[in-house]
């Protein structure tokens, strides 16, 4: 895969993994244009249109992992970190890993949805 510049070609790959699940869709927060993906209207993943991160529901241990696993990759997000969530930063298409962001974005999403929901949902992956 050629590499490609974060942007547009993040934000479709990070699209595509939400919108495979169960019921999830897409609608900006309040009066921004940022992508955002949601379960029940329930935000599981934020986004900025640049899509240089992403922010996302983590159980607490979970965020204290990934925040000492790779600090440069992971951060605590302003507003939100305080409640669980992680940010992701992605740089490059090319260089992130997309199976670890894949799981991350399910795991979310299962945190968030209704039980019914997220039982449709193996946590290795979204459903095809």
């Amino acid at each position: 895969m050629a590499a490609r510049k974060a942007g547009s070609s993040t934000v479709e790959r990070v699209r595509a993994i939400c919108l495979a699940l169960p019921e999830a869709v897409e609608k900006p927060f309040g009066d921004h244009s940022s992508p955002a993906w949601r379960v029940q209207d329930k935000f599981f993943v934020m986004m900025p249109e640049d899509g240089a991160s992403l922010t996302l529901k983590s159980g607490k241990e979970a965020q204290e992992v990934l925040l000492r696993s790779d600090p440069d990759r992971f951060f605590f997000p302003k507003y939100v970190g305080s409640k669980g969530w992680i940010g992701v930063t992605l740089g490059r298409a090319a260089d992130v890993d997309w199976d670890e962001l894949a799981e991350l974005i399910v795991e979310s999403y299962c945190l968030i949805a209704p039980k019914r929901l997220a039982a449709q949902v193996e946590l290795g992956g979204p459903q095809d």
